[in-house]
């Protein structure tokens, strides 16, 4: 029976959203566990023959500082989590809460695996043939060398490769033109190593990519920093709010403009649910020796379920072992491109 440990006090909505996630997810999951972290009083109530509640003290919020969630909240609801991970009594760990603090208390109790410099965030953003492309970094690294955008291109490939049953998945560097003489220095210089990485087999580089090809699925995972693919992420999310907002506008307005709304509802409704990104919702924290997903903080109770699911069939489907595999076949070349020494996770006291 898998287990996974859930920050039922993180996101927007706190336990009013998540417990209704966890009954959802029990539900259509007959064969898992879960640990349900919260301040008593909010998991009270809450009874199921496969849920176990802990609880913690505090919670770290949407606003908190670095600092505060990392050193100070010692018994958040998301650091409990975590530690039921380490600890073996979880083999994942769920929260919608703060993506900073989840990344910094995630590295701090779990530690990075061989040759990973920084955990990068994965997600997926729908496209054009009807799945989604898988994206990385979303957010956590907003300033990226380019040997740490291999060790993305690697462990992307690892999770695409689990998570969709494409063992040789096609990866592009995101840049501003296909050309290889195009984009900044970093870039060509991440151009180099993942050309070299395909020689050697590690990867399946299939070369520069454009933002647009993020939308039309030309490869199955995009590398990118933290600072684009966070802008990539939310362009997606306000596609989706502006068709909804444009339905609901137009039917708010004239009896002529209602019939033409009333006319493309079905369609636009069906483009609107497809780029959902509650649909994909549930983004891996890669790099750690650990599974851990974050959910959108403004999931609704569905969307949370899903993000469960997804941190659900990473573990069935064994992403940690099958990530340390990818990485020790790219040890050789990833040998000696170590080059973060400002980013350490701090020693707590």
């Amino acid at each position: 029976m898998i287990t996974i440990a859930v920050d039922c006090m993180g996101g927007d909505h706190g336990p009013s959203v998540t417990l209704a996630a966890c009954r959802k997810f029990l539900d259509a999951r007959p064969e898992a566990h879960l640990v349900l972290v919260g301040l008593p009083d909010a998991l009270r109530g809450f009874s199921h023959p496969r849920v176990t509640l802990v609880g913690a003290s505090e919670v770290v919020t949407m606003d908190d500082p670095l600092e505060v969630a990392l050193r100070k909240k010692k018994d958040s609801s998301m650091r409990v989590a975590v530690q039921q991970v380490k600890d073996g009594s979880a083999q994942a760990a769920v929260s919608a809460g703060n993506t900073g603090a989840l990344m910094a208390i995630s590295r701090y109790l779990l530690k990075t695996l061989d040759g990973i410099e920084r955990p990068a965030l994965s997600g997926q953003i729908p496209n054009a043939l009807g799945g989604a492309t898988t994206v990385l970094d979303l957010g956590a690294n907003v300033d990226c060398t380019a040997p740490q955008l291999l060790q993305f291109a690697v462990m992307g490939s690892a999770l695409v490769s689990v998570m969709q049953n494409k063992p040789d998945p096609s990866v592009g560097l995101l840049n501003i033109g296909s050309e290889i003489i195009k984009g900044n220095e970093t870039i060509r210089e991440a151009g180099d190593l993942m050309r070299a990485a395909a020689l050697a087999g590690d990867l399946h580089f299939f070369g520069n990519v454009e933002g647009n090809d993020i939308f039309k699925g030309t490869v199955d995972l995009v590398v990118c920093d933290g600072f684009v693919g966070n802008v990539a992420l939310k362009t997606g999310e306000g596609l989706a709010s502006m068709i909804g907002g444009f339905l609901k506008a137009e039917f708010s307005k004239n009896i002529f403009t209602k019939f033409a709304a009333l006319t493309a509802y079905s369609v636009l409704s069906a483009l609107k649910g497809r780029i959902d990104p509650g649909r994909h919702n549930g983004a891996a924290l890669l790099g750690l020796r650990g599974v851990v997903f974050k959910s959108h903080g403004s999931a609704d109770s569905l969307a949370f379920a899903n993000a469960l699911s997804r941190a659900y069939d990473a573990v069935d489907h064994k992403l940690l072992e099958r990530v340390q595999t990818r990485l020790a076949h790219a040890a050789p070349l990833l040998a000696g491109l170590h080059t973060d020494t400002e980013n350490a996770v701090p020693s707590l006291p």
